[in-house]
């Protein structure tokens, strides 16, 4: 979207192919294999049946894919269009840092929001997320090849050395999204219980007439 919109009013789009395939790779493969690796928990043997019927998102779902990606857009989008003032970028490379610290402050959007999808509904995130070394290993691995990919690898990746105010501001943009994920989660979402179909939920006390 920033993109397409980008193209539209200015003629040119701040991120590349390249940087939009390993933006990709974060969120489909390392973000998979980060998260399907998670330990098991007995929380999921309380879980009711779900039916075949239901939707495979859930609305607790729903709520964080759209606010987390309006939270996004807001970000890029503000620094896609005013970054250059607001960040006091001079010079001849002037469009080539802020477009990294775009691509950089998405990257790291990505990153923390696969730490808010741990447990889409409760607040603590970083309950047992220690435990799980896969978990911590694909995120060490991807932000250290993030690194690797803005500082040395710019004529690839299209992308320059940054100070370090703005490592730590895209730090920070992408970190914001975890309070982001707690102001949302105190967000009621209706909860409909259902079963599969054709069966009825086990009694939960004595059946009649037994004392």
């Amino acid at each position: 979207m920033i993109n397409f919109v980008s193209a539209c009013v200015s003629g040119s789009a701040p991120l590349t192919a390249v940087q939009l395939l390993w933006v990709n790779m974060i969120m489909d493969t390392l973000g998979a294999l980060a998260l399907a690796t998670e330990p098991p928990n007995d929380g999921l043997m309380k879980r009711p049946p779900v039916g075949r019927g239901t939707s495979f998102i859930t609305k607790a779902m729903w709520r964080n894919i759209i606010d987390q990606s309006i939270y996004q857009l807001a970000v890029l989008g503000v620094l896609n269009f005013s970054g250059e003032k607001l960040l006091g970028l001079t010079g001849s490379d002037a469009t080539e840092v802020l477009n990294t610290v775009i691509f950089n402050a998405f990257v790291f959007c990505q990153v923390f929001n696969q730490i808010n999808s741990r447990d889409i509904e409760k607040i603590n995130i970083f309950r047992g997320m220690f435990d799980s070394w896969v978990f911590l290993i694909v995120m060490v691995c991807t932000a250290a090849f993030q690194v690797i990919i803005v500082e040395f690898l710019g004529a690839f990746a299209s992308t320059v050395p940054l100070s370090w105010q703005l490592w730590l501001l895209s730090i920070l943009l992408g970190a914001v999204s975890m309070l982001v994920a707690v102001v949302l989660k105190l967000i009621p979402v209706e909860r409909i219980t259902k079963h599969h179909d054709g069966y009825e939920a086990l009694p939960s006390g004595p059946p009649e007439g037994i004392v």
